[in-house]
């Protein structure tokens, strides 16, 4: 599908629908909570938990992993909109598991004569990832002190969440 069919859609009356969905919603999410999860197109996060427009905030990159703009967003979403809850959710079959930084910097570098300033994140174990995120999260100093982050590993084949327990 290609972004043309997108504006399709969107001109279809995809506007209207949005609208209709946000009429009377606030804007800080009524869970209190954020989600942060990978950007897997087969990943449905409103269907996963069940959720409804308005709920929660979702931040989703590649892997779904603690980046900078994550904890910025996550910062934004708590000291401004209210929310103390975050979960992660990273997925077994990611594309991030497929190669390392050192590797696509490499790639990149020889493509484009330059290296990035960003990091990937690449890991090989999504439960390892998420331990070290969740625990980033909990010591990260511009997070709300009473905030509370779990963490779990999606089957993305199965749609079963299993957490992954950090003392």
């Amino acid at each position: 599908m290609s972004a043309e069919e997108l504006i399709k859609r969107y001109e279809a009356g995809g506007g209207r629908l949005a609208a209709a969905s946000a009429e009377g919603l606030a804007v800080p999410p009524s869970l209190h909570t954020a989600i942060v999860t990978c950007m897997d197109s087969r990943i449905d996060v409103f269907a996963l938990f069940g959720m409804d427009i308005g709920e929660t905030h979702v931040l989703r990159n590649a892997g779904g992993v603690v980046t900078d703009d994550v904890i910025r967003s996550l910062t934004i979403s708590q000291r401004k909109l209210g929310t103390r809850d975050v979960l992660l959710v990273q997925h077994n079959g990611c594309g991030l598991a497929t190669f390392t930084d050192d590797e696509f910097c490499e790639e990149l570098a020889e493509e484009t004569g330059m290296r990035p300033s960003w990091r990937t994140h690449a890991f090989r174990d999504p439960a390892e990832s998420v331990r070290r995120d969740v625990t980033q999260l909990r010591h990260d100093p511009f997070l709300h002190p009473d905030t509370r982050v779990r963490g779990f590993v999606l089957d993305i084949h199965e749609g079963v969440l299993d957490e992954v327990v950090v003392d």
